[in-house]
């Protein structure tokens, strides 16, 4: 099932999207606490490009929800009205829509740089879409194992 701004969007399988990337959690993060207009507008108006997002970033942003309001050079208000605005246009994947195999998959590709990010590229797997990713040891980690499908804005 698919999660959007509009509301939840029944799906009976994920469609498979090339006009799609999967956004990492550190592009989010980054968003979040610079002051880099450029990456927050690329993020909430490229047009004809959508969002995806595994719900784990959910998790990831509470779990460090503190350190970005110490971190963040933006005002709370604004901050607050740029998540609000980023998570409406982010459409999140229900992680148990991922077959295990790509779960097997997505593990051995970045097990040794960052298990955290199983998910976003289980997800960017599963939809044969490109990963957007600010992490350059992750990406040199994903190339050296063969995934070679990122978004490059």
């Amino acid at each position: 099932m698919l999660v959007g701004g509009s509301g939840t969007k029944a799906a009976s399988s994920p469609r498979l999207v090339n006009d799609a990337v999967v956004i990492g959690t550190n592009l989010v993060f980054s968003a979040l606490v610079s002051r880099r207009a450029r990456l927050r507008e690329l993020l909430l108006t490229e047009p004809g490009l959508r969002l995806l997002c595994p719900r784990f970033l959910f998790v990831e942003l509470f779990k460090h929800k503190e350190r970005i309001v110490r971190a963040t050079e933006l005002p709370e208000e604004e901050l607050l009205e740029f998540l609000n605005a980023l998570l409406t246009r982010v459409e999140f994947v229900d992680e148990a829509a991922i077959p295990m195999g790509t779960w097997m998959e997505a593990r051995r590709l970045c097990r040794e740089t960052d298990a955290k990010d199983i998910a976003f590229i289980a997800l960017a797997l599963h939809l044969k879409c490109r990963l957007w990713s600010g992490d350059e040891e992750l990406k040199q980690g994903l190339r050296t194992k063969g995934f070679h499908s990122f978004f490059e804005p």
